[in-house]
């Protein structure tokens, strides 16, 4: 899988490069080529093979860069961050930072370009095919206990969502309580893991994941409405690596705010990005399911909705959609 990534390296460049030139760099053969090629295909990539001219990718690519992401933050930040690594492949970016978490310092963030066995909320599976996301997780430190956590993946997503706006993204919105979405379609998720003393002190693992560009094959398999960043930016795609350094460090300015005043700072921020707003929502608890109407947030992060006789109800958790009819 590591040559998957030089073979990638030489055809970010967006020229046609032989199969006979691609060997001779990455030291393999034509038809181990060939088999990287058609393995990258498999996962989503649109690779071209130009007659007389060789293989191209029909897409500008930008890999991960570590010392890109680090050149791109402000001084302020870079001195406040912990390890920061770029992986080609993990199973999942949070499970590498739960493996490790004794030695990670704070704010360490693990990137990776392929992730197999993500997770997302309620068990649900999150996979990235090669370079169609950016997903990532962080590792924060807090001195206050479980309780004192509440709305910490809502104060994430809006950071998230600044910093999307903030690099061409348009129309990005909230779903309670961990999903992004554009354009009423899912753009991505995040997870909140917690450990630690339930008095505290604890620790955040935050894993977040973006739909980068996502193919129409790879959409049809999907069980719902997605959209990607190639459709959030009408002005052109940002840079990955000034993209994630972005995201780096809206999260840490979020989670020094967080760890001071808790979600009620970002409480109005979120209202802004709330999608489920006034909405007529179906509401899932248990074995039991009903409509109401989405009457936003209160200072812990809990929805509020408001049933058809007009009784608020506050959730800390539940599933929840949006009516169509």
């Amino acid at each position: 899988m590591n040559d998957c990534r030089k073979l990638l390296q030489v055809l970010a460049a967006g020229r046609p490069v032989s199969g006979v030139e691609l060997a001779r760099q990455l030291g393999i053969s034509r038809a181990a080529i060939w088999k990287q090629v058609e393995g990258l295909r498999a996962n989503g990539l649109s690779i071209e093979a130009k007659p007389g001219q060789g293989y191209i990718l029909q897409h500008t690519l930008e890999l991960l860069k570590v010392e890109a992401i680090r050149q791109a933050l402000p001084a302020a930040v870079r001195q406040r961050l912990g390890t920061t690594e770029v992986h080609w492949r993990l199973d999942s970016s949070s499970s590498e930072i739960q493996r490790r978490l004794e030695e990670l310092e704070n704010a360490s963030f693990v990137f990776t370009e392929t992730q197999t066995r993500g997770r997302g909320r309620r068990g649900r599976s999150w996979q990235t095919p090669p370079t169609l996301g950016l997903t990532f997780s962080m590792l924060w430190r807090f001195d206050k206990d479980f309780s004192g956590l509440a709305g910490l993946s809502l104060a994430v997503g809006v950071a998230v969502s600044e910093a999307l706006a903030r690099c061409g993204a348009c129309g990005i919105g909230l779903k309670w309580p961990n999903d992004l979405q554009h354009a009423r379609t899912k753009l991505g998720g995040i997870l909140v893991e917690l450990s630690g003393d339930f008095l505290g002190p604890c620790q955040a693992v935050i894993g977040i994941g973006i739909n980068w560009r996502l193919p129409t094959h790879m959409r049809d398999q999907l069980d719902q409405p997605v959209s990607d960043l190639t459709e959030a930016c009408p002005g052109g795609l940002p840079s990955r690596n000034r993209l994630a350094a972005s995201l780096v460090t809206a999260l840490i300015q979020a989670m020094d705010c967080f760890a001071e005043r808790g979600f009620a700072a970002f409480q109005q921020r979120y209202t802004t990005l709330d999608v489920l707003q006034g909405q007529t929502l179906m509401v899932f608890q248990g074995n039991r399911s009903y409509p109401a109407r989405g009457a936003g947030v209160d200072r812990r992060g809990a929805l509020r909705v408001v049933h058809e006789a007009g009784r608020i109800e506050i959730l800390d958790s539940a599933e929840v959609t949006v009516r169509t009819s």
